[in-house]
This record gives C-alpha cells, sequence and structure tokens, in this order.
C-alpha cells in the first residue's frame, strides 16, 4: 500500500502542477495571442483558457484606452518661430493578433511616432494657425496617427495639443502685435461710424429738399430745446442762397 502511495503521489502532484501552468484567467478587457510551437494559433479570452504547457505560450494584450503623454517637442513653425509642443493622445489595441505580430512593442512605436507626427504636421503651420486653430491641428494629426497605425491593430482616438510654450520676447511681440490690432479695429470702427452718421445727415438733408416746410419745423423744434435749457441766445440760420444771390448783387454793383 505504501509502495502504491509512493508511486501515485509523484504522478498526482505532475498533474496538479500541470493544471497549474494550463490555466489562464483573463480579465474582461484582456485577451490572449496564442502561440503553438512558435505559430500563431488564435486569440482567446475573456474568462477562463487553458492551455498546453511548454507546447503552447500565451500573450496578454490590453484592449483599454490608453493616455499618452508626448513630451515637449521643439518646433519651427512656418513663419520661422521656434515653439515648445506637448500633447496628450488616447489610443486602445482593436486587433490584439497584428499589436503583437505585426510590432515589437506598440505603445513605444506609438509613442515615437507620436513625437514625430507633431513635428511634422506643426512645423508646416504658422504660429497663429498653432494658437486660433488648435481643433483643426488635432484633427490632422489624429488622422495621420490612426492611419499609420492601423497596420499595428491600433486604433488613435483622439489626439489633444496641451501647450504651447513661447519664449518671453516673443510673447511681448504677440502683446504688440494684439495691440496693433486693438488700435486698428478701433479706428475702422470710428470710420465706420463716421460713414454712416454721413450717410444719414445726406438721407436727412434729402428729405428735408423735398418738403420746404421740414425745414421750418426742424427750426422750430431746435429753438425749443434751446429755450428749454434757460439760454437767452436766440440763433437765426442764414440761408446760404440768400447769401449767394447777396453776394452776386455786390459784383454787379
Amino acid at each position: 500500500m505504501f509502495m502504491n502511495l509512493a508511486f501515485y503521489v509523484p504522478i498526482l502532484v505532475l498533474l496538479l502542477a500541470l493544471i497549474a501552468l494550463s490555466v489562464r484567467i483573463l480579465r474582461e478587457y484582456e485577451r490572449g495571442v496564442i502561440f503553438t510551437l512558435g505559430r500563431f494559433t488564435g486569440v482567446k479570452g475573456p474568462g477562463l483558457i487553458l492551455i498546453i504547457p511548454v507546447v503552447q505560450q500565451m500573450v496578454r494584450v490590453d484592449q483599454r484606452t490608453a493616455v499618452f503623454d508626448v513630451p515637449s517637442q521643439d518646433v519651427i513653425s512656418r513663419d520661422n518661430v521656434s515653439v515648445k509642443v506637448n500633447a496628450v493622445i488616447y489610443f486602445r489595441v482593436i486587433d490584439p493578433e497584428r499589436s503583437v505580430i505585426q510590432v515589437e512593442n506598440f505603445r513605444q512605436a506609438t509613442s515615437e511616432l507620436a513625437q514625430t507626427t507633431l513635428r511634422s504636421v506643426l512645423g508646416k503651420h504658422d504660429l497663429d494657425e498653432m494658437l486660433s486653430e488648435r481643433d483643426k491641428l488635432n484633427i490632422d494629426i489624429q488622422e495621420i496617427l490612426d492611419a499609420q497605425t492601423d497596420a499595428w491593430g491600433i486604433k488613435v482616438a483622439n489626439v489633444e495639443i496641451k501647450h504651447i510654450d513661447l519664449n518671453e520676447s516673443m510673447v511681448r511681440v504677440i502683446a504688440r502685435q494684439a495691440e496693433a490690432e486693438r488700435e486698428r479695429r478701433a479706428k475702422v470702427i470710428n470710420a465706420e461710424g463716421e460713414e454712416q452718421a454721413a450717410q444719414k445727415l445726406l438721407d436727412a438733408a434729402r428729405t428735408l429738399a423735398q418738403q420746404p416746410e421740414a425745414m421750418q419745423l426742424r427750426y422750430l423744434s431746435t429753438l425749443a430745446v434751446i429755450g428749454a435749457q434757460n439760454n437767452s441766445t436766440v440763433v437765426f440760420p442764414f440761408p446760404t442762397d440768400l447769401a449767394g444771390a447777396l453776394a452776386r448783387w455786390a459784383q454787379k454793383q
């Protein structure tokens, strides 16, 4: 009996060890890429899966959305302005097979690609476009990254430019430019106001010319306003046509 136990116990321990090595538990967001004798044989998960020890190997792949912070990149804009730009990228694995087989380390590869793409895209735009059209630049970078990482089974969901840092001298230049722009707008608004006022005066003169009696009513209305202010001064309009007639009479004399 003791000899039977001595024979079966090692076998039982070996079987338990093989079962322990064979059992894998994958979470809901994980997938297992299975290789049998080095050859790809499928993707399994989530839940409880079994593999053959030594013969099969499994690589876990996390399919949750990952966030990667792109370090600050030195970028020279199209108008030769040096800036530092950093961004954040949101991506996830949509094809575990390609993310393991097609690229050695998809996280590092996506990171390096994001840095070079950020410098390349921003270098094609002026500084004003970087500051005012950030949403458009985000979309351009996201589309380029998504197209290039598709072969790796990666989906780039979103790209956001976080900061655009300028040196102090450039900040002063931009401040002066903004001040000059505000002054220009103020002058334009003032000129437009003068133009509109002149047009209204011209319309009023045409209206009064059509009805000469309206000029007398306007004169009486003006006298009423002057008299209401406790003012003893009375202003009488001198018609310009009378002045012209007197000038012609003086020349004839």
